[in-house]
Order: C-alpha cells, then structure tokens, then sequence
C-alpha cells in the first residue's frame, strides 16, 4: 500500500470524533475519484483501489488518500485487498462504484464475451469486495454502498448487457437489506442517470471518441462525478439508525432511460 500525508480539510465534527474509513473501488477516475476527494474533504480516511496504479498515485498526491493496486475480477486479488486494507484498521464503509459498460448492440447481435465482463465487473466484483469486508461490518457495524445505475431499474434498446449486470448488482443489496436486517450494517444503492465522464462512454464505444460525444450532444448539462459524489457522502453521513435504500438521481433534462431533452 502507498500512502501520503493527511489533507488539512476537516470536517465540523472532525475535533470531537475520530475520522471514519472508507473504501473506494474503480477510484482511478470518475465517480470513484470524485468520491474519494469528497470523502477527503470532509474529513474521511479513504483508501482508493483500481487496477491503474499510476492514476491511484496521483489520486492520493492530490487527495492524502491511500491507495492499493488490485483487479476485481481476480478473487486473489481482492483477498490481498482486504488484507492489506484491514491490517491498517477496520473500514466503516465500502463503496462498490467499480464496473462500466461495453458495447450497446441489439440483443440480437451481442458479443456474450462482452456481456461476461461486464457481469464479472458490475456484479462479481462487488459481490467479491462486500463478501471481503462484510464479517468485521457484522461485528462493529458500517455501511455497504452500492453504486448502480437508473439501468438497474428499466431498460433500453442497445442497452441489454450492462442492464442485466446493474440488475443483478441492484438485487445483490437489495438481498443483502433483508439477510442483515436487525444488524448493525447499511446497504444503500445509488442509481445515476446520464453522467458525463472522462471514460465511461468512451469504453462502452470501444474508444470511438466522436461517439461518445454524441452520447451528451445537446443535453443541458448532464450529471457530473462530482455531482453523484456528492450524494454518495450524503447517504454515508446521515445518522447511522437512517437508511437510504435506493436514490435515483438524473440530470433535469433526462426524464428516463430513453427520454432526454437535446437542443438544437
């Protein structure tokens, strides 16, 4: 594990109890690095994990995070996550934000290789992560949070694989809320709408860098990184006997998964 000095960013609270922990998956860029300087900001130790060493390096130059290297989709991976992690204290909260898109073809036509991935990175990762973590939360309480999509509640054409996998992610918390009810531990699922990223787009368009533009041509101003961070702190900082189950969130101008305000 690399790590950096703490940020001098404190919280209100900050003085009179000591800073909770956070892990942070697919923190390399977008919704988890915006995450991971939120949670910064307000005071949180959090430690950051991708697969992009470079990228999570920077991240905690910039943030006092600190980070470990590690692939979600390798399950020894993710137990040498977990150990590296926990040797350094207990978590109080796991955010599974690690996943993404790829392709958008007609069920008809899909690659099954692609739809494998993206199960393997939407569903079996966070299903890796939260097993990983879940035993020391049962015992001392935390919070799992799950970062879906509004995909993981309806569906669109070209939009098959990665609606299946965010389904199966969803239904992974859902179940979770009723096997640990009575316990000391939250499950929260957030589901974003259209959010501008750096990369999601561009990977789902295998690189295809005009087409990805085209995906938020003309919309007044999607969701940003920030602006799901954002809700993402909020629903870990409400008192611990409140619950946010499932927050739908999506820019003004998107009113469904197909239905979307353009001008011009």
């Amino acid at each position: 594990m690399s790590s950096t000095a703490a940020s001098s960013q404190t919280s209100p609270t900050s003085q009179s109890s000591p800073p909770r922990r956070a892990l942070v998956t697919g923190a390399s860029t977008g919704i988890g690095a915006a995450t991971v300087r939120l949670l910064r900001s307000h005071d949180w130790q959090v430690v950051a994990t991708a697969r992009r060493a470079e990228r999570l390096a920077d991240l905690a130059q910039e943030t006092g995070c600190t980070w470990v290297s590690a692939d979600l989709q390798e399950s020894d991976d993710v137990d040498r996550l977990a150990r590296e992690v926990l040797a350094d204290g207990p978590v109080d909260a796991v955010v599974n934000n690690a996943g993404g898109a790829l392709g958008v073809d007609p069920v008809a036509q899909g690659d099954p290789g692609e739809w494998l991935t993206m199960y393997e990175r939407n569903v079996l990762a966070a299903l890796r992560v939260s097993q990983a973590f879940l035993p020391q939360m049962r015992q001392r309480g935390g919070d799992l949070l799950f970062l879906t999509s509004t995909a993981a509640h309806d569906t669109y054409p070209g939009g098959g694989g990665y609606v299946a996998a965010k389904h199966a992610e969803r239904i992974i918390a859902n179940t979770l809320r009723l096997e640990l009810v009575g316990e000391p531990v939250r499950v929260i699922e957030i589901a974003p709408g259209m959010v501008a990223t750096e990369e999601f787009s561009l990977n789902r368009l295998h690189g295809d860098a005009e087409a990805a533009q085209r995906v938020y041509a003309g919309v007044a101003e999607p969701l940003s990184a920030a602006d799901v961070a954002e809700c993402i702190v909020w629903a870990l900082e409400r008192p611990a006997h409140v619950n946010i189950d499932s927050l739908t969130v999506r820019p003004r101008a998107q009113a469904s998964n197909t239905l979307v305000a353009r001008e011009g």
